[in-house]
């Protein structure tokens, strides 16, 4: 017996496969600036990625704790080169906007069963989302304003956090 719908568990099912993904993509931005040199730079992604796969340990955690059938689904290669910094940098905030947007519409879904367990936990994941996409925005103004050549002052800055 299962405490979600059907449509909850296959929508956090989809949402195990976007977590393990962003995971996974992090992971490619932290080598394209670890190989770059930019260690600091490179350990915020690494964290991050780490960070992103504990997102989809929770979501499986929760749908097992409710009994619902887990299918993590295949994931999809991740972008791994990019033209500059600032390219990298923007993806991760539009996946962050993206993951923004699916953690809504989960809410959503939520409210409309009235599934007050799915809402209990959905709700740390909506203020979760406000860090990340305010911190990832804030990441991509800095490097806009080194800009390329300066990416070393970001070293540096992150050296100081």
């Amino acid at each position: 017996m299962t405490m979600i719908s059907k449509e909850m568990t296959d929508a956090l099912n989809e949402q195990i496969g976007h977590e393990f993904f962003n995971s996974i993509q992090y992971l490619a931005i932290a080598v394209y600036f670890d190989q770059d040199g930019l260690k600091k730079i490179a350990d915020l992604y690494y964290k991050q990625s780490e960070e992103e796969r504990m997102h989809g340990m929770k979501f499986l955690k929760y749908m097992v704790d409710t009994g619902a059938s887990v299918r993590i689904p295949a994931i999809a290669t991740p972008k791994a080169e990019f033209g500059s910094a600032e390219e990298a940098i923007q993806l991760v905030v539009d996946v962050e906007w993206d993951t923004t947007r699916r953690i809504n519409r989960l809410m959503d879904l939520a409210v409309e069963q009235k599934d007050y367990l799915a809402q209990d936990m959905l709700r740390w994941f909506v203020t979760e989302q406000l860090e990340e996409v305010s911190t990832q925005e804030n990441i991509l103004r800095i490097v806009r304003n080194a800009g390329q050549k300066n990416l070393l002052m970001m070293e540096a800055y992150l050296a100081h956090k």
